[in-house]
């Protein structure tokens, strides 16, 4: 096995690791955001409580409490199990606070004149204010993906056998200049899944700056 083989034997792990959080994340973060711009005081404390504890903890610390923390009965978390939770609940917790930013930039003037015109709660919030708060955070969703891509190589150190894994295999096996060679690759394939998202994170952001200034 060469340096490329063995990073792109972790690629499909480390995609998939990253799309299973994100997906979580995106799912999870809407309850937590609403709970977060709710008038009810108590609930807004206890889903703030939650999003500082999850933020304030290092990702690393919760991969290892679920890997190796955690076992109930006779189930136990396997390492990419571990990992697809523990970075999907650090998602959760930090695309509800991009949601609710972005309900909270939704000019207020919106919402009186979709009351003015009669229109129902539910409507107010899911046709004019959901759509306008998606805009304003889809680039900071964006940047996100691409922070959650990077942070999937943590999952290596609860034996997740994603691309940082497989390098650091590999380095072992090869105590020489070779073993250099899978960092390198690995640095390469990061920026190429990174670019494309990159990209779309600075297309947004132009573009709703434009719908600003307009």
């Amino acid at each position: 096995m060469n340096a490329l083989t063995a990073v792109l034997e972790g690629l499909p792990l480390t995609v998939g690791l990253t799309l299973a959080a994100f997906a979580i994340g995106l799912v999870g973060a809407v309850p937590l955001a609403l709970g977060l711009s709710s008038p009810v005081v108590p609930l807004q404390l206890a889903c703030r409580l939650f999003v500082d504890l999850v933020r304030g903890v290092p990702i690393i610390v919760w991969l290892f409490l679920l890997k190796f923390g955690i076992q109930i009965g006779t189930f136990k978390f396997n390492p990419v199990g571990a990992a697809i939770v523990g970075l999907g609940v650090v998602s959760v917790a930090y695309l509800a606070e991009i949601y609710r930013g972005g309900l909270q930039a939704v000019p207020r003037g919106q919402l009186e004149a979709a009351h003015a015109l009669g229109l129902p709660r539910g409507s107010t919030f899911f046709r004019v204010i959901v759509p306008q708060a998606f805009r304003i955070v889809s680039p900071s969703i964006a940047t996100y993906l691409v922070g959650l891509l990077k942070d999937s190589s943590i999952a290596s150190t609860i034996i997740v056998g994603e691309m940082v894994f497989q390098s650091q295999s590999f380095a072992r096996q090869h105590p020489t200049v070779e073993g250099i060679l899978p960092y390198i690759i690995v640095g390469v394939v990061y920026i190429a899944l990174s670019l494309p998202v990159a990209y779309l994170s600075r297309t947004l952001d132009a573009r709703m700056r434009k719908v600003v200034h307009v």
